[in-house]
């Protein structure tokens, strides 16, 4: 059976819901501040339009975050194919450009978290930099277990940490980065040798 198309004036509601979830998470001074009948508010629309189309509030969290990824998205995939850098590079790459989305996005991410959407480990987002990250750190010669290495690192960027450590902590953002970067370096061994592994 074909799918009918999305009608015109459910579409314009779905993004004006969409727009206003998200510009609300990013004002909030925190994840819990931002209740369905705010979002409804914002967007002029009733509030079991919102339950309607996306279930409850993990679901309407879920649909945000997965239209402010797309763009990065596509932006990560074309630089892994156009720049030609090393795998320890884009692995480098991959873990900044998904920390400085949980920072830009820290409320919204956190408000996922916090939402009950499931295990973190089974949101379409995280699967998708889980593998991407895994393909990569598979290139990394002093990486031995790619798979397990892509779950730590990506550990390392959960959104109720970013969250304490540029709102509590008082942590920059370029200071977090420098952080991230240099703890990633460590754990793929600094491109040096290990100890023992040479003849």
């Amino acid at each position: 059976m074909t799918q009918r198309p999305e009608r015109a004036d459910a579409l314009r509601n779905r993004e004006a819901v969409l727009a206003a979830a998200d510009a609300l998470f990013a004002s909030s001074s925190s994840p819990h501040g931002v209740s369905m009948d705010d979002i409804a508010t914002a967007a002029g629309v009733g509030k079991g339009t919102l339950f309607r189309r996306f279930g409850d509030r993990a679901g309407l969290i879920g649909a945000v975050i997965a239209s402010r990824l797309e763009p990065l998205k596509r932006d990560v995939l074309e630089a892994r194919d156009t720049t030609g850098s090393a795998p320890r590079q884009r692995v480098l790459d991959l873990l900044d450009a998904s920390l400085r989305f949980k920072i830009e996005n820290r409320n919204l991410m956190s408000a996922a978290e916090d939402a009950g959407i499931s295990s973190p480990y089974r949101a379409g987002h995280y699967g998708w930099w889980h593998e991407m990250l895994r393909a990569e750190l598979g290139c990394v010669p002093t990486v031995h277990d790619p798979d397990f290495t892509a779950h730590a690192l990506l550990a390392a960027l959960r959104a109720d940490l970013v969250a304490h450590l540029i709102d509590e902590r008082k942590m920059t953002p370029e200071g977090l980065r420098s952080s991230l970067a240099a703890y990633v370096d460590n754990a793929l061994g600094g491109g040096r040798e290990r100890p023992g592994t040479q003849d």
